[in-house]
């Protein structure tokens, strides 16, 4: 279905979905920091905790910007807005707001106007990017953390197992929800086709986003000063956003921000922020990722060879092969015969006919676009 039609019962049990993804994935990493801290484990506590509260807070930058410029905070007064952000509860009000206002559309089978529609699918796309800022900036260091300490210092738990199923789940979730929801915002851009297609892209994301979390890890366990590659990543990505000037929030300070986020998330996968053919920048970036990938088991084994006794070594070394290939198997197999192919509307969008609040989210998702 196109974002022409209905907000369906299947997205709207995707957004519950989602919600259930979300509150345990932080819950979970919570119960973790807190056995950390029984365990007087004050370092593996504080990271632990970090990562869920740096996440947070610089989601709800976002989601108050966006109420701001969206003019949905006509609904709540504007003390009670910031309150809202500042008990971080932004990103909960909005499932809140979403999951209501489609809910008699949905269930009641009402008709809705085509204002309407437009409306629900802004604010599932808005939710959608701020679960993706969210999960790249908390789950995939969280991850990191744990597999590090689970590897490295041989401390494992039931809690901490759980903790990583379910931040895998996650990233898996969100990554393939974005994608399609997203689609399904913007106009001319015909939506991610169901089954098949998006079983390929949701391989080539998760598999060339695990190997590239499992070779990080091995790089942290072979020096704890090899986050400062993790560092150079980050700079680079962060530069090539400036270079290309992004033009994606609606203040320069804030534009500042998205691209220091952008820079992040490169370190773990690929998307355009161009808004037009990736072939090269992806081309590029996906040989580099495929270098530092497989370079991280040769280095530990190089430089500590102690590690090719160990249990763990050869099954994480297959993985990190395999899943990088694979992964890239599939991403050529998507953008070469699945991917969607239609014109798109321009960057800078006027869309006749939306509302501001319409006119807005799809400004900001078409600038969005190839994630």
């Amino acid at each position: 279905m196109d974002s022409n039609g209905g907000f369906t019962k299947f997205r709207w049990i995707c957004t519950v979905i989602g919600l259930i993804f979300s509150v345990a994935d932080i819950g979970s990493d919570l119960l973790v920091s807190l056995q950390y801290f029984k365990e007087g484990k004050c370092i593996w506590f504080a990271l632990t905790l970090s990562f869920i509260i740096i996440a947070s807070l610089c989601t709800h930058v976002f989601s108050y910007v966006w109420f701001k410029d969206d003019r949905e905070n006509e609904e709540l007064p504007k003390a009670c807005l910031v309150a809202v952000h500042l008990l971080q509860l932004g990103f909960f009000t909005r499932y809140f707001k979403l999951l209501k206002a489609s809910f008699k559309s949905v269930w009641v089978q009402d008709f809705e106007p085509n204002s309407k529609t437009l409306h629900l699918f802004g604010l599932a796309a808005d939710l959608s990017m701020l679960r993706l800022f969210e999960t790249f900036l908390e789950s995939v260091p969280q991850l990191i953390l744990q597999l590090y300490i689970v590897l490295k210092h041989q401390h494992a738990s039931v809690i901490q197992y759980i903790s990583m199923v379910v931040s895998f789940l996650n990233i898996a979730w969100t990554t393939v929800d974005y994608w399609r929801c997203l689609r399904r915002s913007l106009p001319n851009t015909m939506e991610m086709p169901s089954g098949f297609p998006t079983a390929v892209y949701l391989l080539y994301k998760v598999l060339t986003i695990s190997a590239r979390i499992l070779s990080l890890t091995l790089l942290i366990m072979l020096h704890i000063y090899s986050i400062l590659a993790m560092v150079l990543i980050w700079l680079v990505g962060t530069v090539w956003a400036h270079m290309i000037k992004t033009d994606f929030c609606t203040s320069l300070c804030l534009e500042y921000f998205y691209r220091g986020i952008v820079g992040f998330i490169l370190i773990f996968t690929f998307f355009n922020l161009q808004g037009k053919k990736s072939i090269l920048p992806m081309t590029v970036y996906y040989i580099f990722s495929t270098l530092l990938n497989l370079s991280a088991p040769i280095l530990l084994f190089l430089f500590k060879p102690m590690t090719l006794g160990s249990e763990f070594f050869l099954p994480v070394m297959a993985f990190i092969m395999v899943a990088n290939t694979m992964g890239l198997v599939f991403l050529v197999l998507y953008y070469t015969a699945l991917h969607p192919r239609i014109n798109r509307i321009p960057d800078e969008v006027d869309a006749p006919g939306f509302s501001p609040r319409e006119t807005c989210t799809v400004t900001r998702m078409n600038r969005f676009l190839n994630v």
